[in-house]
């Protein structure tokens, strides 16, 4: 049964300059400031919570549905995906707007100028999940992430109405959100995911206290950076599972969306929230150890020797059978 990964897609466009931001701008005239930057580099990546998500998936052998909108400069972003076992069918295509863009320039001293353009990711909120279960059947998760307000609203109502399983992982947009909107993303989802100071975030907003959380929810799933995975069900013991070990950090960006793919392939596969854990933390070890949040690669036999040698012999025999 598919899996309907529903997000943002994006792409990021970085930039480098050479010099220091702070010798061009003159303080007393901040509210006449003209100017532009001679940069150095420029680099773009394909990104987008969703996307993200969703190549992780394909890497490990499932079909994904791509959920959300995109502009009609998606055209290479489209193939690159459905290359990596990406459903793209029904992605919304804009006539109006281009893919949501995040333009950055840093200098040196790690100053940034930045600009973020939502473009077709505003219309997310036009697409209905039916005609796609009605496409590709019944599906076993709608993972409802980062996205135009509306659209995350839209599709965790449908979700309840319809009877569709869904995961709450609100993540960037929980800054945005007023109380009322995060309990309608997190009330009744199966899974719950957030990093920690974001389930701290959760609570304060919603007013609910961490069993509160818990009551509404069928399992939380907290991420601790360097400090692995915690797991937390009602009435169950919980799990935790250390981050993957000998990681050499480089880029940190994306490493959430690489945990998410992990742990949900692993249920797809049949394992258990341990082996889910376990398979998100090496999966999220590739990203952190590569620029860019969807160039990591490996063959099945590397990854089962990855997650052999972090988690032991039992895991990586469970992982094998199902990336032969």
């Amino acid at each position: 049964m598919p899996l309907l990964i529903a997000g943002s897609i994006a792409t990021d466009h970085l930039m480098t300059f050479g010099g220091r931001f702070a010798d061009s701008l003159v303080v007393d005239q901040l509210d006449k400031v003209s100017v532009s930057f001679l940069v150095d580099e420029l680099e773009i990546r394909r990104g987008g919570v969703a996307a993200n998500m969703a190549f992780g998936l394909g890497r490990l052998g499932l079909r994904p549905v791509l959920v959300g909108a995109a502009g009609d400069d998606f055209a290479d972003y489209r193939s690159w995906l459905e290359r990596n076992g990406v459903d793209c069918s029904s992605v919304r295509i804009s006539e109006t707007r281009h893919t949501a863009r995040f333009v950055c320039t840093t200098d040196p001293t790690g100053a940034q100028i930045a600009s973020f353009y939502p473009g077709a990711m505003s219309e997310a909120r036009l697409v209905e999940l039916a005609p796609i279960v009605a496409r590709v059947g019944e599906p076993d998760y709608v993972l409802v992430g980062a996205d135009d307000p509306d659209g995350m609203l839209r599709h965790t109502a449908e979700c309840r109405q319809r009877g569709y399983p869904f995961i709450a992982d609100p993540s960037q947009q929980l800054a945005f959100g007023d109380g009322e909107m995060i309990r309608s993303l997190v009330d009744g989802a199966t899974i719950l995911f957030s990093n920690e100071y974001e389930s701290h975030m959760i609570a304060q907003k919603t007013g609910w206290s961490d069993e509160e959380v818990l009551d509404r929810v069928g399992t939380q799933v907290t991420t601790l950076g360097k400090d692995g995975v915690r797991v937390l069900r009602r009435g169950e013991p919980t799990i935790e599972v250390p981050a993957a070990p000998d990681v050499v950090a480089v880029e940190p960006t994306g490493v959430g969306d690489a945990f998410r793919a992990g742990f949900l392939a692993a249920l797809e596969w049949g394992l258990d929230l341990e082996r889910a854990c376990q398979v998100g933390c090496v999966l999220a070890a590739y990203v952190v150890e590569t620029v860019g949040t969807q160039e990591y690669a490996f063959t099945p036999s590397e990854f089962v020797t990855r997650v052999e040698q972090s988690y032991g012999v039992d895991a990586g025999a469970d992982v094998a059978k199902h990336l032969a």
